[in-house]
């Protein structure tokens, strides 16, 4: 099993349970957590498998969807076992910090491998990370948190970063896929306990 088979699930089992997660923090049925959760998962590299001209991979083989839904299943069943913690807000950040780094990774190693630009694996990178995210607030009517008030985006940025540095110095592909998903999980943690946010101006 290579690294991005491995990244790839780690990052669709953590998005589908954040996806899933918010949908049962929102109220949302059976239905409602099942598309939320799915979409979290799924939403950022099917939109970075589109902007690189492939047919995203979740279209192609049954394992994108069948690692989602078992996510969905794994939310329900963690919130029904440990739902007096629910309101902690690590319980959804933790898992989601997972997602961003796995994600991140995946995106860096696809646009590689896509033979595009500096400026190309960061923009596949960051969207892989944070597309399922964006499009579960929209499906629940809220701008976007990554948009407005969460230091969040930057870590898929700094890990596209470190990847592409790793590559540039001679660290084969897999070493530097190990260094990004290190680097951005590292920054969100910190991030999250010290919430970091980026200045805004108002």
């Amino acid at each position: 099993m290579d690294i991005w088979t491995v990244m790839n699930i780690i990052g669709l089992l953590s998005f589908a349970v954040v996806g899933s997660f918010k949908a049962i923090r929102e109220g949302l049925d059976l239905f409602g957590i099942t598309v939320l959760g799915t979409m979290t998962a799924l939403g950022g590299g099917i939109t970075r498998d589109l902007l690189v001209n492939n047919i995203p991979n979740a279209l192609k083989t049954t394992t994108d969807i069948t690692f989602a839904l078992f996510g969905v299943v794994l939310a329900i069943v963690l919130y029904q076992i440990f739902k007096g913690e629910f309101k902690n807000k690590y319980f959804i950040l933790i898992p989601d910090a997972i997602g961003l780094a796995a994600f991140t990774t995946t995106g860096a190693l696809i646009a590689y491998s896509s033979d595009v630009s500096f400026f190309g694996i960061i923009i596949l990178a960051t969207l892989t990370g944070i597309g399922g995210g964006i499009i579960s607030d929209i499906l629940l009517g809220k701008i976007p948190t990554v948009l407005k008030d969460d230091f969040y985006a930057s870590c898929s940025i700094i890990g596209a970063i470190a990847f592409y540095l790793s590559i540039q110095i001679g660290i084969n592909v897999g070493s530097s896929a190990f260094i990004c998903s290190v680097v951005v999980l590292t920054i969100r943690i910190f991030a999250i306990i010290y919430e970091w946010k980026l200045p805004r101006f108002n």
